[in-house]
């Protein structure tokens, strides 16, 4: 298997003022190549660090991935030092020059003479096509000690390197695999600590070297990552198959999806399939529901409308909560959240209602702790509500809240239309 290190080179990711989502999507695309990430590096606008970083990646992986510092201001020096530390002069590609010219002039923008440092590329490289912008990237072959090594060169905005790595990058590294095939499938699961979830698969996860398994967290829900590697694609599968059986049979219902599909794209594949609308009432999470049902390409077929009531009087007003109900249980509560439900319903016509109401915190709201959040789901005349006690911050309280308003119409929705 051959290793990769990610090299991401930007002062503005090291003073977290952008997230480093270019080496997230790089790591998720090799391993179906039969490249292994095995590092991932991030390093400052700086010549000397950038060529220390180098050494470092060029000492432990196979192919280097560089990410960043292609622009044209005086900052961008990552093909300038790579140029020096694989020892070939920079020649400037015509064909380049002109493109770049052409992207100027279509977008009707003003060019400078520094866009063409753009087009300027170590000695023997195949350059990589820039789809959205003016920096292309670049593949070259070098040699570290006797070793013949790989780098790749990708510009840092995603809009720019996705579609490069995709259509340009990838195709070429695939005749440095070596042949092997490293396959992953992912397995959400909710309402199971991680902890119960580890020890309900030891026999899968405790020694296993192929296939390895392993749990994350994120958002309340647990991911059993499995992985098998091999020659034989057909072979991988198919334990990774017999994963994906012992898995189904021991989480049953709380297995969000055995193909890798997150939530949200559950809940909307679910409306969608049993032709449901769906309406959201909203207090403290104020539109994370529908913010999350319309990231899924399809929404529209399903989702109707939301509410955002943060306020007392937006719950009386738009879903009808009464007066009474409000000043005896208040808006932190159960009674509060099953007639959001009702009301939205009515409103909306939606044959599945969802509905949030607590207190995000930090303080005590209502005589009401942070983190108590009441949850609903209404799915035609059965509603489920579950009292939630979420830890952490508001935004980790809103979201939680919001994916176990999903998760909770999932289940309904499993339930109802199982027989």
């Amino acid at each position: 298997m051959k290793k990769c290190e990610i090299l991401s080179v930007g002062t503005e990711l090291l003073m977290g003022q952008v997230a480093n989502t270019d080496a997230q999507y790089i790591s998720g695309k090799l391993p179906g190549l039969g490249i292994g990430v095995y590092y991932h590096t991030v390093v400052g606008d700086n010549p000397v660090r950038v060529m220390e970083a180098l050494n470092i990646a060029a000492g432990r992986a196979d192919i280097i991935i560089t990410t960043g510092g292609l622009g044209p201001t005086q900052d961008d020096l990552t093909k300038n030092v790579i140029a020096d530390f694989i020892g070939k002069r920079l020649v400037r590609d015509e064909n380049t020059c002109a493109l770049i010219e052409g992207y100027f002039k279509r977008t009707g923008r003003p060019m400078t003479e520094s866009n063409f440092r753009q087009a300027y590329f170590p000695e023997g490289a195949v350059i990589l096509k820039n789809e959205r912008g003016t920096a292309p990237g670049c593949l070259v072959e070098f040699l570290y000690g006797n070793e013949q090594k790989v780098i790749v060169m990708l510009p840092g905005p995603p809009g720019e390197l996705i579609p490069m790595l995709d259509n340009e990058a990838l195709p070429l590294l695939a005749k440095y695999s070596g042949g092997s095939r490293i396959i992953s499938r992912y397995f959400p699961i909710t309402e199971v600590p991680e902890s119960k979830v580890e020890s309900m698969l030891l026999d899968i996860i405790e020694g296993k070297s192929n296939p390895t398994a392993a749990t994350y967290v994120k958002d309340g829900v647990v991911t059993v990552r499995a992985t098998a590697s091999g020659e034989d694609e057909a072979a991988v599968n198919q334990m990774l198959d017999g994963v994906a059986s012992k898995v189904r049979e021991r989480f049953g219902d709380d297995l969000i999806s055995d193909r890798g599909e997150d939530l949200k794209t559950v809940f909307l594949k679910l409306c969608v399939e049993h032709g449901l609308k769906v309406a959201a009432a909203e207090s403290l999470t104020a539109g994370l529901i529908p913010y999350l049902i319309t990231s899924v390409p399809g929404a529209s077929a399903a989702l109707t409308g939301s509410f955002v009531t943060y306020s007392n009087d937006a719950k009386m007003q738009l879903c009808g909560v009464k007066a009474e109900t409000l000043e005896l249980c208040g808006a932190v509560s159960r009674e509060t959240c099953r007639e959001m439900l009702e009301g939205t319903s009515r409103a909306f016509s939606a044959q599945l209602a969802l509905a949030t109401t607590g207190n995000a915190g930090p303080g005590v709201m209502e005589n009401k702790p942070a983190g108590l959040v009441y949850v609903g789901a209404k799915l035609f005349d059965r509603i489920e509500i579950c009292e939630c006690h979420f830890r952490g911050g508001r935004e980790n309280v809103r979201m939680r809240s919001a994916m176990k308003a999903l998760d909770l119409g999932r289940r309904l929705m499993l339930e109802y239309f199982r027989v």
